[in-house]
């Protein structure tokens, strides 16, 4: 496809589930410019750090560009007819449910619905499950129990309406920037509105909070055990909501009485006085938003802790009105888009249940197929577990990376290596998964995509074409369609185009649907190619009219999708407090604010790794202090399944006994971080939601002889070092490493390390405390440079990375060794990814006067964007005030 560059293209952020709004510009050189679209209702304009960057992200280094099979080129037919041959043996062979997909919460709609299509109606089995089960299953199991369909009830607008929002699980500043600054906006606007954060970790939404809540790890049941019960002891319960519109409330409340506020207290790890607080706050404050996020989904508990949360909401009517109600905000841009399609194996297209015979009736009579799945497929954990012990005979992975993202990470890579067929569709040529399959087809990534995406608040939005397709690329649901038709199933897969499936999907939606299912947008069952094309954002439902400007909320009116139309209050029970065994420690898993999922697109982006460039473990003080562990030393976590290598961060911004670490990491970052490999495969048993923040592992240092920091302009190979993490730089790659024993060629290593050869080395020793440096030279060209010390290394790292490639004459070239700034001034680490704007010119704009962070802002632009960075640049204030005033 040829695209000429033109106007802006509007179109939607392939991150997290917000949805925002993104003009893209591709200009006459071929690059993509990015701004926040101004008219979009998800995010008016304002992007984070990472949608900032989008253009950063779309170069060729590293695509997969024509169908590989064995690792070898191949036309498209050939890689084609092998994947149908292969499928329709198994089928044949071992019967339906031999055959899986596993897809991605990044697929659009119509990916989605053709792969679900495909597998529930002419298959006929239903394993086809979806990274989103990481995600947001627990909240879809939730919505069904008490609303007896999958709805969000809410909008973006309800959280600037609310006087209270309180975020459970969720450190929404850093995981969804522009919907936190959308509530920081409202409180600056209404400043006797309050935000309590419920989360284990001081995290940087936490630090902005009226009150923050500290849980122990999965104590969210409890505390809203209790909280139902202070509810209706204070006379807070809406009785006449309950009388018209709620069951099962007397069965909720006779659970939460259970408990006394000591025994909540003991389960929560929290205060008297904290808990009351907290109570008192929602008591009293009719409009209230909960949000929550995946520290209540991702546990073996997380269904409960959503219909513990859903159960306050019921019990006090404040759901379904303005400024109201339980909302669950997504990790993925089309999770929700998923769920539209029937995407989870537990379900079926169009929300409806494939438990349910009418339903199963319906959609295979509008789908005119032969056959339909009859009963739920394998969920993410189970589906792994099948292809281990050879049930699962043919697999098809699209746009994800299980061998990263899931539990017991390791036993899945060994699962899909030992898979007898496993295909896998992805823009990348070389990630964990790829690597493992016999076929990789070649896929469309963001930019070239053409479809629709549904983000948190049930709003339809358009990804649209910004680039040509590079090389022999596909959409996902071209590669679907052709194997579709490969199977025999040509007249049901007889698609021209994006806009015929989203036709389809929104007939479906409508079909035999006179309000009893919530999901319909049949407004758009017949709209035109060119009307999809300039289609609008809008929020289903949409029965009969697409109005972008329509704000919808469901059960303010007190009508369910339950067979009797009442909600139903579900009881639960508090699950006993998470302690670790003797010596272990609870292993939190969870983002940071510039990298998303495993890093195949941001990992792209220098700007995005300039924050935090290594995968790292926070540590409480006092966990450190026993097993003398100092900052910024190499430290090991390890259990009976594996272990990873990740740099020391001691902070009391985790509770004793507890670590957090990041999700991100790979082998192509780093050599030894993939934290999945540590976690057991434990999911809830309602909703199959991994519970990925609730590892056990032990905790050591590593004895390192030396500790290195290098730039170069490739990318050093993995396997010189006992630790390696990498980052891409704007000139190349920076790397930070660890040596447990030291070489005898110092030199040689620096040069294997950054693959010079050939090249002028320039060097410095210290014997007195062991430093040695290197500097490589290509003429007067900066090549790369190696600094090693006993101890992690001590210096300006952005000074080295901007000195890469630039010129020095033989006089000059000690600078380099010095580490001193000879091109620009030290900035100091990167505190704002948006603008680029470091520690050091924030000191400096503090040190000239500007005591708050507006005006840091207005002096050197930190903080102006997406405003995720806020915290963080105010915490530099106090101290540096206070020393300016004592000097």
């Amino acid at each position: 496809m040829s695209v000429e560059a033109s106007g802006p293209t509007r179109s939607t952020c392939p991150y997290c589930g917000v949805g925002c709004g993104v003009l893209a510009t591709r200009n006459d050189d071929g690059n993509v410019s990015i701004a926040g679209d101004p008219d979009h209702p998800a995010n008016y304009g304002r992007l984070c750090s990472k949608g900032a960057a989008l253009g950063e992200t779309l170069d060729l280094e590293g695509r997969l560009l024509r169908p590989l099979i064995d690792g070898k080129p191949a036309p498209w037919d050939r890689a084609l007819d092998i994947v149908a041959e292969r499928f329709t043996q198994a089928i044949e062979t071992h019967g339906p449910d031999s055959v899986a997909f596993y897809l991605s919460g990044q697929l659009l709609t119509e990916d989605y619905y053709v792969a679900n299509k495909l597998m529930k109606g002419f298959v006929g089995s239903a394993n086809i499950d979806t990274n989103s089960r990481l995600c947001m299953a627990s909240s879809v199991a939730g919505h069904r129990r008490a609303f007896g369909a999958d709805t969000v009830p809410g909008t973006y607008a309800d959280l600037e309406l609310a006087n209270l929002i309180v975020l459970v699980g969720s450190n929404l500043a850093w995981c969804h920037p522009v919907l936190y600054q959308r509530i920081v906006a409202a409180r600056t606007r209404r400043p006797q509105m309050k935000l309590v954060v419920i989360d284990p970790r001081r995290t940087e939404t936490a630090s902005a909070a009226d009150l923050h809540l500290k849980i122990a790890p999965d104590g969210d049941v409890a505390l809203f055990l209790s909280l139902l019960a202070h509810l209706r002891k204070t006379g807070s319960f809406s009785d006449d909501y309950i009388r018209r519109s709620v069951d099962g409330l007397d069965e909720a409340l006779a659970s939460a009485c259970a408990h006394d506020l000591e025994d909540i207290s003991t389960r929560t790890g929290l205060s008297h006085r904290d808990l009351l607080q907290f109570y008192e706050l929602f008591a009293t404050t009719e409009r209230v938003v909960t949000v929550y996020s995946q520290g209540v989904n991702q546990s073996v508990s997380g269904t409960d802790k959503v219909n513990a949360i859903i159960n306050c909401h019921l019990a006090t009517g404040r759901i379904g009105r303005a400024g109201m109600g339980p909302f669950s905000i997504t990790g993925q841009p089309n999770a929700m888009g998923g769920r539209e399609v029937g995407g989870l194996s537990n379900m079926l297209a169009a929300h409806m249940q494939i438990e349910c015979a009418t339903d199963r009736d319906r959609v295979q009579r509008f789908w005119a197929s032969p056959t339909i799945a009859t009963r739920p497929g394998l969920k993410a954990v189970d589906l792994f577990d099948a292809v281990a012990d050879g049930r699962i005979r043919a697999l098809w992975i699209m746009g994800t990376n299980p061998a990263v993202s899931m539990p017991d990470a390791d036993a899945v890579k060994a699962a899909i290596a030992n898979c007898p067929f496993t295909v896998v569709s992805d823009a990348m040529t070389d990630t964990d998964t790829v690597r493992l399959a016999d076929i990789r087809l070649p896929s469309l990534t963001w930019g070239e995509k053409d479809g629709t995406v549904t983000n948190s608040e049930r709003r339809i939005s358009r990804q649209r074409t910004v680039l040509p397709t590079p090389g022999l690329a596909r959409a996902d649901w071209w590669q679907m369609t052709q194997i579709a038709r490969r199977m025999g199933f040509a007249e049901a897969f007889d698609y021209e185009g994006p806009a015929d499936i989203f036709r389809e999907h929104a007939a479906l939606s409508a079909f035999e649907n006179a309000g009893e299912r919530d999901f319909d947008i049949g407004a758009c069952a017949r709209i035109t190619t060119s009307e999809y094309d300039a289609m609008r954002p809008f929020q289903w439902p949409a029965p009969d009219v697409i109005a972008p400007t329509r704000q919808t909320r469901f059960f303010g009116d007190g009508r369910f999708y339950t067979s009797d139309g009442r909600a139903c209050a579900v009881a639960v029970t508090a699950p006993p407090g998470a302690t670790a065994p003797d010596r272990l420690l609870r292993v939190n898993t969870g983002r940071i604010r510039d990298q998303w999922h495993t890093m195949t697109r941001t990992g792209k982006a220098p700007r995005l790794n300039a924050h935090i460039a290594e995968p790292f473990c926070e540590i409480h003080p006092a966990d450190a202090a026993f097993r003398n562990i100092r900052p910024a030393q190499i430290v090991k976590l390890s259990n009976e399944r594996g272990e990873i290598l990740i740099r020391a961060l001691i902070t009391d911004r985790v509770r004793r006994g507890e670590v957090f670490v990041p999700m991100h990491w790979n082998d192509q970052f780093a050599n030894r971080a993939r934290i999945g490999t540590l976690i057991e495969a434990l999911a809830d048993p309602v909703s199959g939601q991994p519970a990925l923040k609730a590892g056990l592992a032990t905790l050591s240092r590593v004895s390192h002889k030396l500790y290195g920091f290098a730039v170069s302009p490739e990318k050093p190979p993995a396997g010189l070092c006992d630790y390696l993490a990498m980052a891409r730089t704007l000139g190349g790659w920076r790397a930070e490493f660890a040596l447990e024993d030291v070489p005898d060629d110092l030199p040689s290593f620096a040069r294997h390390l950054l693959r010079h050869g050939g090249v002028q080395e320039i060097g410095y020793a210290d014997a007195d405390n062991g430093r040695r440096r290197f500097a490589f030279f290509d003429g007067e060209r900066l090549v790369g440079a190696v600094f090693l010390a006993e101890e992690p290394v001590q210096l300006a790292r952005n000074t080295l990375i901007a000195a890469l490639d630039h010129l020095y004459s033989p006089t000059e070239r000690w600078q380099v060794l010095a580490g001193c700034a000879r091109h620009g001034i030290d900035t100091g680490r990167i505190v704002c990814a948006c603008e680029g704007v470091g520690a050091n010119t924030i000191r400096n704009a503090i040190a000239s006067g500007c005591h708050n962070v507006e005006a840091i802002g207005k002096a050197t632009r930190a903080g102006i964007n997406c405003g995720s960075c806020r915290t963080e640049i105010a915490s530099l204030l106090p101290s540096l005030q206070t020393a300016t005033a004592a000097e």
